[in-house]
């Protein structure tokens, strides 16, 4: 019980002693950044033995009890979560020890990025809806700052753009959260769904639904909320973009959406509908919009808006099994397009451009880069037997089992047109005759190189999470999402 809080302390305090002893201590901020994420990532493993054992774990900030106090929630969905944002999250400062010396001040980069770490691990743990917001804040203004972090004009632009959005995505947030306060009397979110069961639903509440679906749909870059990702997450550092397409969009966006929809409010049969028809536009417009891109990053950035349709999709049609096949393909989307990112980032640290047209025949110079590469491609294109075959195959059996025989086939239009457009990219990155302006290029350093290998590994052996003796990690985060109302009822149990 006691642990909950360190998800939040560890990240604060190591901001807080980069920003004081980065710049005096030499290595001082690398060091601390990794021993920050790795035991953040540890703590996260031990969170699965807690859930298993205790099914919901309670923490009463202060000793205060809900719904008078703020308390803490560790349930199946808040484990599944913490250990994929914390995983790649260490991954990724193990990659930017090499890759951010390039970049000045580099402390300043590890503090935001702990401030980052700190808000998406805040949402995750949290029990009360204005501290969800607060938490939000926070790892959405460290955000802005890093998208902007390389000063250049094409990185003020952008992340000015994706503050303006960001703001508007926080006030209908903010405002649902009023209006649902003013309904209910009470921000503890098992309170709220308690109030409202006793209360019923008012007209306001469908107003808040429909506040809460834009704020976080702008958050998870749903189309039509799409437009700051990207330019966002190809402008960033390329640890940064792994970091916002991995883990960011699903936190702010996916996650808090399923807990305020599932959890909170209870998911209807028109919000099911209207999840399913933003996910299957958002898998369409992201595949069409990224096939036609020359900047590898500014592909992969239209690539997670498909990949997210695919999430939204199976959280719309809602059974069991689609619940399933959504909560895996955002843990494997958060691994290949991590591994994707830090790819594209490994290719511009090299040779110093994203322009599809100027690259070639880097498998020969690149060969680490390359093979993971290929591995990250193949898993997100839904190539057997890697991990991202498996999830979409459960979403479009689950899709078909509901009578969605369209959306079902469209899924697998788009997850070949996914196949030719990231065959497109290995072609023209490395494969074909070595451009001669890429013959001295030499591979990337060691911690760029091992961040890439754990990931592509990942990808080709995450569908063994589908093996009896590793599905409780799945299926303890979707008997949360199947709770749905009864959610309230576990943690006032907890707490009794």
């Amino acid at each position: 019980m006691k642990m909950l809080p360190f998800f939040v302390i560890i990240p604060l305090g190591t901001a807080f002693l980069i920003s004081l002893l980065g710049k005096k201590i030499r290595n001082f901020s690398d060091i601390l950044a990794n021993l920050g994420t790795l035991s953040l990532f540890l703590l996260s493993m031990y969170s699965i033995t807690l859930v298993n054992a205790h099914k919901i774990v309670v923490y009463k900030v202060g000793g205060w009890i809900p719904p008078i106090g703020i308390c803490m929630v560790l349930d199946g969905l808040t484990s599944f979560m913490l250990v994929t944002v914390n995983l790649v999250s260490f991954l990724v400062t193990v990659y930017s020890i090499s890759y951010m010396q390039r970049y000045t001040d580099k402390y300043r980069f590890y503090t935001l990025f702990m401030l980052m770490l700190a808000g998406m691990n805040g949402i995750i743990v949290t029990g009360d809806l204005f501290n969800l917001f607060v938490f939000l804040e926070i790892a959405a203004i460290a955000s802005y700052a890093l998208v902007a972090f390389g000063t250049e004009a094409e990185e003020l632009e952008a992340s000015f753009k994706y503050a303006v959005m960001g703001t508007v995505a926080s006030s209908f947030i903010l405002l649902a959260i009023a209006l649902l306060y003013s309904y209910t009397s009470t921000l503890n979110m098992a309170d709220i769904s308690l109030v409202l069961s006793e209360k019923g639903r008012g007209i306001i509440i469908t107003f808040v639904a429909v506040l809460f679906l834009a704020g976080f749909g702008l958050k998870a870059a749903l189309v039509p909320f799409h437009a700051w990702l990207p330019d966002a997450h190809p402008s960033a550092p390329a640890p940064i973009s792994a970091m916002l397409s991995g883990v960011f969009i699903k936190t702010l966006g996916v996650y808090a959406l399923c807990r305020v929809f599932f959890n909170i409010l209870g998911i209807s049969s028109k919000i099911s509908f209207i999840l399913v028809i933003l996910g299957v536009i958002s898998m369409i417009a992201g595949a069409f919009l990224a096939i036609a891109q020359a900047d590898i990053k500014r592909m992969f950035a239209y690539s997670s808006i498909s990949q997210i349709g695919y999430i939204i999709f199976a959280l719309g049609i809602g059974t069991p099994l689609a619940l399933l096949g959504g909560l895996f393909h955002l843990f494997n989307h958060s691994i290949f397009k991590s591994l994707l990112f830090l790819n594209s980032g490994a290719i511009e640290y090299s040779t110093e451009t994203r322009n599809l047209k100027r690259l070639g025949g880097l498998n020969s110079r690149l060969p680490v880069t390359g093979y993971t590469s290929l591995l990250g491609a193949l898993s997100i294109s839904g190539v057997p037997p890697f991990a991202g075959f498996f999830s979409k195959l459960i979403i479009i059996i689950a899709a078909v089992q509901a009578g969605y025989f369209i959306s079902a086939g469209i899924a697998i239009l788009v997850s070949i047109l996914t196949l030719a457009y990231y065959l497109k990219f290995q072609t023209y990155a490395f494969f074909g005759k070595p451009n001669e302006a890429w013959l001295k290029v030499k591979e990337v350093p060691l911690t760029m190189r091992l961040s890439m290998i754990v990931l592509a590994i990942i990808c080709v052996i995450a569908g063994i999470l589908l093996i009896p003796v590793l599905q409780p990690f799945l299926k303890n985060a979707v008997s949360v999402l199947l709770l749905g109302c009864g959610y309230k009822d576990v943690v006032f149990g907890a707490l009794k």
